[in-house]
C-alpha cells in the first residue's frame, strides 16, 4: 500500500478497518519523504468537515435574527467602598445610628447615606459620588471606627427603578396583540375568548369567602384581660423601661462628674434690675432687625458685659492646665465664650470666637447662627472645640435660680434665669421691677471669693445701666 492510499484511508470517515502500528509507521515515513501525502491528507479532511457542514439542517432566518437585548450595550461598573469618614482628631469611633437608605436605592453625589453618633457631634456619612447602594457591611446601633468598611455600592448608571418602569409599561401591551389576533379568527378565537371567561365568575365567587372570616377576627378584649391583673395593683401600673444611654449623653455625664470632682466650685449670686436693658431692647429691636436682620435679645448684652468684666478681672478668663490636677495658669488675652444650648440629644456649648472684638449686634447674630446649627444637629467639632468662659440662660426654661457647673478647663460659669416682676426699694420708695437672679460658679483654686464677687457686680452694673458698656 502507498503512502498516499494509506493516508486517505485514514481520513475517509466511512472507514472502519482498524489502524495497525505498522500502517502508522509507514504513513509517517512516506509524509517525511513525500509532501504530496501531505497535501492529500489535508484536503480529504477539508472536504469531510465541509459535507459535514452541509449535512446539518439550516435554521430559518427569521431564527436567525439578532434579538434586540443581545445588541443592546450594557456597561458595567467596579463596585465602591464607601467607608466611616474622618471625625475628628480626638474622635476615633462612633455608633452608627441609622442608615437614611435602603439596599437597592439610588444616590446622587453628596447624598447622605448614614448618620454616625458619637460623644460630641452626629457625622453625616455621604456617598462619594453617584450609585446604587448594593450591600451594607454594618448594622445599626454597631460601634465603628474611621477607615472601616461601611456601604457598598456601584457607581454611575441610571436609577435601576426607571427602567423597571419603562419594562412594565411595554409588558401589558404584549397580550393586546394576542388579543387581537385571535379575535380575527372566527372559531379558535371564541372558544379561546369563552375558556378565558368561564374561570372568570369562579374568581369572583371565591372573593367574597374572605371578608367572612374578617369579623371573626376582632378579638381585641384580649389584650385588655391582660391588663386587668395591673389595675387590680394597689399600686398601679409598675412598668418598667430601659433605654441605652446614646453617647452625647454619656460624654456629658462624664464630663459632668470630672468637673465635680475636679474643681472647687463654689457659686455666688445677686440680683439685677432688667428695667433699663428691657426699654432699650424695646425702643431699638425693630430698628436693628430693619437694618440687620438680627432679632436683639439680653444674651449679646450679657456677653458684652462679661468680656468688659473679664478685662478688668483676667482670671476669670484663665485656666489651670498641667499633670496632676494643674500646677500651671494659662491667662488667654481674648474671649471665646461657649452658648450653652439645649438639644434632644443633650446640652451643647458652641462657641462665639473673639467675642470681646464684637459689638451687641455681632455678638447676638453669632448666637443666634450657632443656635440653629444646634437645633438642626449640624455642628461641626470647630463650633464646639476651645472656650474660655461659659455663659448658661435656664431662663428661657423658667429657671428662677440655679448653680451651673464649670465646663471644665474653664474656671467660670454665668448662669442667667428668668425674669420675674418684683417688689423693690428704690430711693425709699417700693416699686415693681423686673428682676434676675445671676449666678456666678467659679473654681476656688483659681478664683477667690474678692474677684468673683467683683466680676458679678460689674456684670450686674453693666446690665442695670447700659451706656456704661460704651464708655467702658
Amino acid at each position: 500500500m502507498s503512502s498516499s492510499q494509506c493516508l486517505r484511508r485514514l481520513a475517509t470517515p466511512g472507514s472502519m478497518r482498524p489502524v495497525t502500528s505498522n500502517m502508522l509507521r509507514s504513513a509517517s515515513r512516506s509524509v517525511s519523504r513525500s509532501p504530496n501525502a501531505l497535501r492529500a491528507l489535508s484536503t480529504s479532511s477539508v472536504s469531510r468537515s465541509s459535507s459535514l457542514l452541509s449535512s446539518q439542517p439550516r435554521k430559518p432566518a427569521h431564527l436567525l435574527r439578532a434579538s434586540p437585548i443581545n445588541l443592546q450595550q450594557t456597561r458595567t461598573y467596579a463596585e465602591k467602598i464607601v467607608k466611616v469618614p474622618e471625625m475628628a482628631e480626638s474622635i476615633t469611633e462612633g455608633t452608627l445610628k441609622q442608615f437614611s437608605k435602603q439596599v437597592g436605592d439610588y444616590v446622587e453625589q453628596d447624598e447622605e447615606i448614614a448618620t454616625i453618633e458619637t460623644d460630641k457631634i452626629d457625622v453625616a456619612v455621604n456617598a462619594p459620588e453617584a450609585g446604587t447602594i448594593k450591600e451594607f457591611l454594618c448594622n445599626e446601633e454597631d460601634t465603628v471606627t474611621v477607615g472601616q468598611d461601611l456601604v457598598k455600592m456601584e457607581p454611575g448608571g441610571a436609577p435601576a427603578s426607571s427602567a423597571g418602569k419603562e419594562e412594565a409599561s411595554q409588558e401589558p401591551k404584549a397580550p393586546a396583540s394576542d388579543d387581537q389576533k385571535t379575535s380575527s379568527q372566527p372559531e379558535g378565537g371564541k372558544e379561546k375568548e369563552a375558556a378565558e371567561k368561564k374561570p372568570e365568575p369562579k374568581k369572583e365567587e371565591s372573593k367574597p369567602a374572605p371578608p367572612k372570616p374578617e369579623p371573626k377576627k376582632e378579638k381585641k378584649p384580649e389584650p385588655k384581660d391582660t391588663k386587668k391583673p395591673a389595675q387590680d395593683s394597689p399600686f398601679g401600673s409598675r412598668e418598667e423601661r430601659r433605654v441605652k444611654m446614646n453617647r452625647m449623653r454619656l460624654r456629658i455625664a462624664e464630663r459632668l462628674k470630672q468637673s465635680q470632682n475636679t474643681a472647687a466650685s463654689l457659686t455666688t449670686f445677686q440680683e439685677v434690675d432688667m428695667s433699663a436693658l428691657m426699654d432699650m431692647r424695646k425702643q431699638y429691636k425693630d430698628e436693628i432687625l430693619k437694618k440687620t436682620g438680627v432679632k436683639l435679645g439680653f444674651m449679646s448684652a450679657f456677653s458684652r458685659a462679661s468680656c468688659l468684666a473679664i478685662k478688668e478681672l483676667p482670671a476669670v478668663n484663665a485656666s489651670i492646665e498641667g499633670p496632676q490636677g494643674g500646677d500651671t495658669i494659662v491667662y488667654k488675652d481674648y474671649v471665646d465664650i461657649s452658648v450653652a444650648v439645649a438639644t434632644e440629644k443633650g446640652l451643647v456649648t458652641p462657641v462665639v470666637r473673639n467675642a470681646e472684638s464684637l459689638d451687641m449686634i455681632g455678638i447676638e447674630a453669632e448666637i443666634a447662627a450657632l443656635g440653629k446649627k444646634a437645633r438642626d444637629n449640624k455642628l461641626t467639632i470647630e463650633d464646639m472645640a476651645g472656650g474660655t468662659f461659659t455663659i448658661s440662660n435656664g431662663g428661657v426654661f423658667g429657671s428662677l435660680m440655679g448653680t451651673p457647673i464649670i465646663n471644665l478647663p474653664q474656671t467660670a460659669v454665668l448662669g442667667l434665669h428668668a425674669i420675674k416682676e418684683k417688689p423693690v426699694a428704690i430711693n425709699g420708695k417700693v416699686e415693681i421691677r423686673p428682676m434676675m437672679y445671676l449666678a456666678l460658679t467659679y473654681d476656688h483654686r483659681l478664683l477667690d471669693g474678692r474677684e468673683a464677687v467683683t466680676f458679678l457686680v460689674r456684670v450686674k452694673e453693666f446690665i442695670e445701666d447700659p451706656r456704661k458698656m460704651l464708655l467702658a
